[in-house]
């Protein structure tokens, strides 16, 4: 391959210096046929020979892999492609330049010429007959050679709107033709800074916008065109280009209109100020009415017998020369990216394929949204049953609220703590030791033997206590009930996410079922207060251990109270210290309120914990039979019962999730044909570039 460049090099080199002063292009017919049959030659090869070489044929199979991807639109699933992309202030001579890489004539005038992103597709084309098409909107337009300008315009009038607006949807030209070199460019919108009538104000932010899209991405090559006639350093398009690629090494300048500003071009493109990483080339632009044959012909002229362009060494001048370190820079990129374009393609793949699995079924009979309601509240209770039941919580292990087990016995445990400070609180009071008691006995006595205690009396001390305490187990009740509605809607909520449809209705007959089952404890705790109150029975043996404990200290009690001569403070086991000096002239019933006071301290116990083993019992077998069976049940009776239509709506997909699996689809068709595309190239390309 460079052994062929080479060689055509030094043929056009040869070309150039035997007729150094002849205008190859512009002779006359009359001319023409008095000259020799070597320059006759040497016209036809300057008209003829391609731009660049057959290095296109290595190149094209490449560029048609990233031209597909790109029509298939991969951009849009994050995935950058290696591109060109042409940038340049205004006025620069960018369309001059990329007219000379295609040969064709663009849209020129006065103000921005180019108003939206132009792909340019450019292909060596053995028919001499040129293709040339533009797609747009999702249409393809044929045109020619004579109407490209126009049918541009036209096609940007359509994409950004008649005056001069920009905007960012794409349009793709595509030139098959025989000569230009085989490549994909993006020229962007000239940078203006000062709109001009019939811009809008901030045209200079909406064209930095779009060029900091295109150039942003490191698989994009910075194709940087400045006039020789400027500062390289105070142009906006490097200040952009240098916020990107700040070392420049994905950077390739192109100085325009050398014939204009010969003069310190050279010093300007050796001293690279601006840190361009790919290098320069100086080109000349096409003048008037000249054809493209005759611009390369005056450019090699100009760069081969200039007093001060013919001293820059000839790999950095010309457009042949830029069009062949275009191609190979090109085929670099595509090489160096394509690997990486595969891994993204597969592993977005995957991801897509995954997330479409994951979604709910599309149901499409009502046999299908039955089963699928039955799978939803089969999952719900499992998880129901981990969670309240048996204390796993694999599913929420950072949510400690859904750690149901767990909080239900913290909220047991403080409902325990509060019925026995009850206890704490009445044994800490001293002062008034034994004067309740003593009360009452006096108010139920009745005819009868006197070493007999009254029943009446401890039953109305009992009811007096359980009152007091009467509203405790049911705060707790609603504590609990709320907690477990909270924990069946979560889960609920959870497992029918994918059918929006059963949201509401499941939520609806958990608060119904939650609200049942509240209003059972209510009852329950009701009567539970009530039998404490009319009751005073027990077979636990602590019963008595504890009044035999409490009262093998009456006796003393009794001689401190009887004697002003014994310690008037005496230490009573679950009561502390105690004086009695306020019981000293109340000896006759004394002793017999001491005996109803341990009875009823040793009791009380033990309705305090059973207020708290019985509520257990009760609330477990309570949310067991509401995850087992009940739940069930009510959704059901919910769902399809007389006024339920739930299964039909089931049948309805909510819109974000039928947008969401189009979408997805959508996605994973493009992926699967551009991993189709790229396939068919890797083994070329480890061939061909290895």
């Amino acid at each position: 391959m460079g052994s062929l460049i080479h060689a055509k090099e030094q043929m056009s080199s040869t070309v150039i210096n035997t007729v150094p002063k002849m205008n190859l292009l512009k002779i006359s017919e009359e001319r023409y046929q008095n000259i020799s049959e070597e320059d006759k030659q040497t016209v036809a090869l300057v008209h003829n020979a391609p731009i660049v070489s057959s290095y296109n044929d290595r190149i094209r199979p490449l560029l048609d892999t990233v031209d597909r991807l790109r029509h298939l639109k991969i951009m849009q699933e994050g995935i950058q492609l290696p591109t060109i992309v042409v940038v340049g202030d205004q006025s620069s001579g960018k369309s001059s330049v990329l007219e000379s890489l295609a040969g064709i004539s663009l849209p020129r005038g006065q103000g921005i010429c180019t108003r939206v992103p132009l792909i340019m597709r450019l292909q060596n084309h053995e028919n001499p007959i040129p293709e040339l098409s533009l797609e747009f909107n999702g249409k393809i337009v044929p045109t020619d050679e004579e109407n490209i300008a126009d049918a541009i315009s036209l096609a940007t009038e359509e994409i950004a709107g008649i005056g001069k607006g920009i905007s960012n949807s794409l349009l793709t030209l595509v030139v098959k033709k025989k000569g230009v070199p085989d490549l994909t460019m993006v020229d962007l919108p000239g940078i203006t800074r000062v709109p001009v009538h019939g811009q809008p104000e901030d045209i200079y932010e909406q064209i930095s916008k779009i060029i900091m899209e295109f150039i942003t991405p490191e698989e994009s090559i910075i194709l940087n065109v400045l006039s020789a006639s400027v500062d390289f350093s105070t142009c906006e398009s490097i200040r952009m280009s240098q916020r990107v690629d700040k070392t420049g090494q994905r950077t390739l300048a192109v100085v325009t209109k050398a014939d204009k500003s010969p003069e310190g071009l050279l010093e300007k493109v050796t001293a690279d100020d601006v840190n361009i990483g790919l290098g320069y080339v100086c080109v000349r632009n096409r003048i008037g009415d000249e054809s493209y044959e005759e611009a390369r012909a005056e450019e090699a002229r100009l760069f081969e017998t200039h007093p001060h362009l013919s001293k820059m060494n000839k790999s950095i001048v010309g457009i042949p020369v830029l069009a062949e370190r275009l191609v190979k820079i090109q085929a670099t990129i595509i090489v160096k990216c394509l690997p990486d374009i595969v891994r993204k393609i597969n592993d977005k793949l995957s991801v897509n394929l995954e997330e479409l699995n994951k979604m709910p079924k599309h149901l499409t009979s009502i046999a299908e949204a039955m089963t699928t309601f039955m799978h939803i509240l089969g999952y719900a209770k499992e998880s129901l049953r981990k969670i309240l039941l048996q204390g796993e919580f694999d599913e929420y292990q950072d949510v400690q609220a859904m750690h149901g087990t767990a909080r239900l016995a913290e909220m047991l445990n403080k409902y325990s703590e509060e019925l026995q400070s009850e206890k704490l609180v009445e044994n800490g009071s001293k002062e008034n030791f034994l004067l309740d008691e003593i009360k009452i006995l006096e108010e139920t006595k009745s005819i009868g033997l006197p070493n007999f205690l009254p029943k009446a009396a401890f039953h109305t001390l009992l009811q007096k206590k359980v009152k007091a305490i009467s509203m405790k187990p049911f705060d707790f009740v609603e504590k609990i009930w709320s907690y477990v509605e909270n924990v069946v809607i979560s889960v609920l909520l959870k497992h029918s996410d994918n059918y929006p449809q059963l949201l509401s209705c499941t939520r609806r007959a958990a608060h119904n079922l939650i609200a049942k089952k509240k209003q059972q404890s209510y009852d329950w705790v009701n009567d539970m207060v009530e039998m404490e109150k009319l009751t005073d029975y027990t077979c636990n043996p602590d019963y008595m251990a504890s009044w035999n404990k409490l009262m093998s200290r009456q006796e003393e009690f009794m001689k401190a109270v009887s004697s002003t001569y014994s310690p008037s403070i005496i230490n009573i086991d679950g009561f502390g210290d105690i004086n009695v000096d306020h019981l000293y002239n109340l000896k006759g019933n004394v002793q017999e309120a001491f005996d109803v006071k341990m009875r009823m301290t040793a009791y009380w116990d033990i309705v305090l914990r059973r207020m708290v083993d019985n509520m257990a019992l009760h609330l477990l077998f309570s949310i067991q039979n509401l995850v087992n069976k009940e739940m069930q049940t009510e959704i059901i009776n919910e769902l399809i019962g007389p006024q339920g239509n739930g299964l039909e709506r089931m049948l309805e997909e909510s819109p974000s999730i039928s947008d969401k699996r189009n979408k997805l689809k959508k996605s994973i068709k493009l992926l699967k044909e551009s991993k189709d595309v790229v396939a068919n190239i890797m083994d070329r390309v480890v061939t061909n570039f290895d």
